[in-house]
This record gives structure tokens, sequence and C-alpha cells, in this order.
């Protein structure tokens, strides 16, 4: 048996034998990784046809190691992808700022598209107006003569569709979808090419449609809107390029022309640098994370004048060197659908748009002159305040969702209410301060703008504001909740151009009484609305006898005291009757008459003090509405001290 004498001797047996396999099954997954093998290449390899077997623990491990190299495979090349959108967005914008060769950028451009989406064709063609039809340009993957020779008329195919209507439109199965005008000549070409899922978004100069830019597969697929904005993007790059080309054209003529030549390339040099520099100080100013402000002090001092920026619904975001003033709503709306600033009265108007959402405007005063360098500079800036805008509403969202969840934690305190201030004093809100819970409702607004102009005033105020079992609720320091309640309808009435109602409800002093608070703010926002109040905010306590029963806690005392407290005090210093003659007065039906006889006086003294009555309590106590809160006081009163016999000794502290 000298074999295995020699086995044992030497240590090599079968289960070193298998580890010495796993080993190098796990050295050939490195190995594929280094190489970038494809992905079939990583299957758990057969059994070697000469040597030991792994056990099952080895092929386990050998497996698992597959499964870990095929993730770290997916994720190396996830960044391989990402280093290659930035290295081909960053190529592509040094191309345009040099501008030797409008046709290899639009190559470039195409070329780039294909990489970034990684589709299998991708095209760009050009609208010919003499024609009236878009002609094929540029193309990079395709493999058919006919479709790169190929034509569309306006508004066929899928092409045609999006040069006729400036609009982006995208199909998963173009021979199946029938959205589209197909014709003989484009479905024969696309077959020829074998197309099936196309893309198209359009090449815009101001509002004019120049081409379209294609991404295309062979594969049926939908595109995704990550897809749709990116291959927008570049198409913006490509309109750029060709209206760049355009320009250096006329240039071109002009130097021929003009003997002007050099004051011609300097003044439009200086444009150049002076754009290029204010772009770049514009954006520097947003990717250091700079205030909306500061982005319109920038605006105003590149372009000499005065900057306002407004949001979509006209409230003012930010101003630098120039008085108030709203946008004219016809400018913006002209501005949005051109694409270009528009001047009105005197002032220049910018919509800020991302895609088509309108996100706000931007209006530049003092400058009724506005070429056309400072005016495409303006609109650059407009780009700018776009990002800014859209940064600002992503990590608003972000806030007001941990605002919202912090709010229904304390409105139906379901949550711990240990964790609570610590939660809001995160987000800027100090529960240690008496606040106020107020509930909302506007029947002339839609509820968002309700909540909108909620938050704003949540945000001023270090408080919340969210959305509560369909209501409108907002939260924030305050110790007098019914003058706020009625200050806050006036403000938003004011903001919304519509009556607003307001309930409200507090102090309350710790997270577990917000719950109680909520449900007194509601019961007063609906009586408001039952007793006609709409527009009008209000507490409990404004409502009289209707805030005792609407109330969660029932305070009789109180209510008695504010509302007799001037006679209480009157009476325990002076040691008068006027609660006695008064609820005798109003015993005997408002007879002062009878009242005399029934106190055994003169109705000369009943009369007497009737009026120093009204000289406390003020003019209006015989009012209808006034006497009835008098009476119910009065009669809580007499419950509270059955014996009343004389004068009341109730304690007005």
């Amino acid at each position: 048996m000298p074999t295995t004498a020699h086995t044992a001797s030497t240590g090599a047996g079968p289960g070193t034998a298998q580890a010495r396999s796993a080993l190098l099954h796990l050295r050939h997954l490195l190995d594929l990784l280094d190489q970038g093998a494809p992905a079939e290449q990583f299957a758990p390899p057969a059994a070697p046809a000469h040597g030991p077997h792994l056990d099952e623990a080895d092929a386990a491990v050998v497996a698992e190691a597959t499964r870990v190299a095929l993730r770290i495979r997916r994720t190396l090349g996830q960044h391989r992808r990402r280093e290659a959108e930035l290295a081909a967005l960053f190529d592509t914008a040094g191309d345009l700022a040099r501008l030797r060769d409008p046709d290899a950028v639009l190559k470039a451009i195409v070329h780039r598209a294909k990489l970034l989406l990684g589709t299998d064709v991708t095209y760009l063609s050009l609208n010919d107006d003499e024609a009236g039809d878009t002609y094929m340009r540029v193309t990079d993957g395709s493999v058919s003569a006919a479709f790169q020779q190929v034509r569309l008329g306006m508004g066929e195919g899928l092409g045609g569709l999006v040069a006729e209507t400036a609009r982006p439109y995208s199909t998963g199965d173009y021979r199946d979808d029938q959205r589209f005008r197909h014709t003989a000549t484009i479905d024969g070409a696309v077959a020829e090419e074998g197309l099936r899922a196309i893309l198209g978004v359009p090449l815009r100069l101001g509002t004019r449609v120049i081409g379209v830019l294609y991404a295309a597969d062979r594969t049926a697929r939908a595109f995704t809107p990550d897809e749709v904005a990116l291959l927008s993007s570049l198409a913006d790059h490509a309109a750029i390029a060709i209206d760049s080309a355009r320009l250096l054209d006329e240039t071109r003529s002009a130097l021929v022309d003009l003997g002007e030549a050099s004051r011609t390339i300097e003044a439009h040099s200086d444009a150049m640098r002076r754009a290029e520099d204010a772009h770049d100080r514009l954006t520097d100013l947003v990717l250091r994370g700079a205030g909306i402000t500061e982005v319109a002090t920038a605006i105003g001092t590149v372009l000499q004048g005065g900057t306002l920026i407004h949001d979509a619904d006209g409230t003012e975001l930010a101003r630098a060197g120039t008085d108030s003033g709203r946008p004219s709503a016809r400018a913006v709306a002209s501005s949005r659908a051109g694409g270009r600033a528009v001047p009105a009265d005197g002032t220049w108007v910018c919509a800020v748009l991302a895609g088509p959402e309108l996100l706000g405007s931007i209006a530049l005063t003092g400058r009724p002159d506005l070429g056309d360098a400072d005016r495409r500079l303006f609109e650059r800036a407009g780009v700018v305040t776009a990002l800014l805008l859209l940064q600002r509403r992503s990590v608003a969202e972000t806030e007001d969702r941990v605002r919202g969840e912090l709010l229904g934690d304390l409105l139906t305190g379901a949550a711990d209410p240990a964790s609570l201030p610590a939660r809001a004093r995160r987000v800027g809100v100090d529960l240690d301060h008496p606040h106020a819970v107020f509930v909302l409702h506007s029947a002339a607004a839609p509820r968002q703008r309700l909540l909108a102009a909620a938050a704003r005033i949540a945000h001023a105020r270090k408080g919340l504001a969210g959305l509560h079992h369909d209501d409108v609720v907002l939260v924030f320091p305050a110790e007098h909740p019914g003058p706020a309640a009625a200050s806050l309808a006036g403000e938003l009435g004011q903001a919304l151009a519509g009556p607003v109602t307001v309930g409200a409800a507090g102090p309350v002093g710790g997270p577990g009484a917000f719950p109680d608070a909520h449900a007194e703010a509601l019961r007063c926002r609906t009586a408001l609305r039952a007793l006609g109040r709409e527009g009008s905010g209000a507490a409990a306590d404004d409502l009289g006898f209707l805030g005792v029963l609407l109330g969660d806690q029932t305070d009789l005392g109180g209510y008695v005291r504010r509302t007799l407290d001037p006679l209480l005090d009157y009476d325990a210093k002076r040691g008068t009757e006027l609660v006695h003659t008064l609820r005798t007065y109003f015993d005997e039906g408002t007879s002062p008459s009878r009242a005399a006889e029934a106190l055994h006086v003169h109705v000369n003294t009943v009369v007497q003090r009737l009026e120093r009555t009204g000289r406390l309590l003020g003019r209006d106590w015989t009012r209808p509405e006034r006497a009835l809160e008098l009476q119910l006081a009065l009669r809580v009163l007499r419950v509270q001290r059955p014996d009343d016999s004389g004068p009341p000794a109730l304690d007005p502290a």
C-alpha cells in the first residue's frame, strides 16, 4: 500500500484535495471579476473530470461565493455605468464649449446617448422647413441603409408626431402601437432595422422645433421617466450646438461683409465669457447650498438690475434691488409657452420651468433694453433657479413628511409621549412652550392650497401643519388661542382669496394633551360653520355658553366669572345687589316695575341699578344674544348657590 502511506505522510488526503479544489474555484471567480467576464461564466463549475469531487459543505461555499461574485459584478457594472454617464456629460459639455465641428458634436451627442441609455440604436433627425418633413441626420448603431435615409412627414410615425407636437413620445413596441400614423416607408425602414421600442424627444430653439433625438431597442420594453429626462437633456445640448453653429455662421458672414470685424468678435467673446462666468457663478451658488435670496442678488448683480423671484402661486420668495411686486400672469404664461424671457411694462419676465411644470418666475427690473446676450443670460438664470427650487422642494417635502408624521403622533396620542419632545426639537419645534391647536376649513380653496398656506405659517412660527383625518391642522406656540384663531382666519383668507374658518383650542403644555385639544378645536370649527360664521376664527371661550357645551372639560365656574365678573366684583367690593337685581329683572320678564315689587324697592332704584349694570357690562347687554348669555350664567350661579336670597358671594377670582 505505498500510495496510501505516501498520502498519509504528506497530509494530502481527499479532504485536503477537496479544499484545494474549492480554493481554485474561488480563485477562478476572482479572475472572472478581474476580467469583467459575462454573468453566464459565473455559474458554479461542474465537477472536474479528474480529481476529487467537492463535498456538500465546500460546494455550498462555492455556490455562495458565486452569488456574492455576481452581486459584486452588478455593483461594479453600476459604478462603471455611472462613471460613463458622468464622463459622457462632461465630454459633451467640453465639445459644446469648443464647438469646433457641429457635425462632430452632433455625432458625439448621439453616440453618448447610446452609451448613457444603453440602447441598441440612437439617431437624430432635423426638420426641413421647405419640404415640410424631417430627415435623418445622424445615426449610431444603425445597420440599415434605408433607415439611415428615411424621411418622415409631419405627424407621421413617432418621430413625425414629436416634430409636430414638440412633445416626447415613447412606445414599448412601435410595430403594434396604433397611436402613431403608420406609413409603408416608415414601417419598412423600422422593420429592416429591427426596432421595437422607440423613444423620441424634440430639439427645440425657443418655440421652434428643429428636429428629434431618438433612442431605440430591437426588443420590446418600456422607457422610464429617468431615461426620458436624460434624453431630453441631451436634446437640449444638441439644440444649443445647432444654434451656436448658426451664430458662428452669422459671425463669419459679418466678418466678410463688415469692416468692424474685430469689434464684433470682441463683443461676442465678451458676451460668451460673461455668460459662462455668470452661469458658473450661479451654478456654484446652488452647489454650495446658497439660499434663494443669494441667487436673486447674484442675478441682479450680473444683469445690473433688480430681481424678484416668485413661486408658481405668485408668492414672493426673494427680492434684491427692487420693490415688491407680483409678476404679470399674462407675461408668465407667455414666457412659459414660448420658453423665452418676455418684456412686460419695462420689466423682463422669465418662467422657471422643470419640463412642462411651472415652478415660478423671475422678474428683472431696471433693464427695459435687455439685449440678446443678456436675455439668454437671464434665461440661463431661470434654469439655475429651477434647479434651486427643485432642490428646495425636495428638502421641503422630506421635512414636511417628517413634520406630518410628528403632528399625527401628537394628535392621535399613539406614540410614546416621552419621545415626542426630542423629535419635535429636531424640526425646530419646542413642545415645552404652550401650543394651541387650530383646525382649518375653506370651501373656496382646494385642500392642498390651504395646506401649503398653513405650512408656510407653521414654518414662520416654528409650528407644525399637516392633514389629519382629512382636515388641515395647524399647531404653533400661542397662549391665547381665540385671538390667534381670528388673526389666522384673516391671514389665510387674504392669502387664499376666500373665507377660511378656524377652530382653536389650548394652550396645551405637554404632548399628552394634544388629542383632547384637537377634538375641542374640531368641535369649535364645526360650531362656527353651523352658526354661519364662515371665515372667522374662535376658541370655545369665544363662543359663550356654546363653548361651554362644546368644551371637553366644562368649566361652569369659569363661564360664570367670564360673563358676570364685573358685577360680581362690584357687589363684592361695595356690598350691592346688582347680580340679584339683574336676575330678578330677567325673572320678571325684563319689567323694572315688577322687579321693583319683587325686590321691595322703588322702581327708580331698579332703574339705577340696571344703568350701573349697563355701564359695567357694556351697552350691548340687553341684546338678545348677550342677554341669553347673562341669563344662562345667572342660572348656573343659582344652581351653584341654591340659597340665593341676597347678593351672591361667589369669589370672582
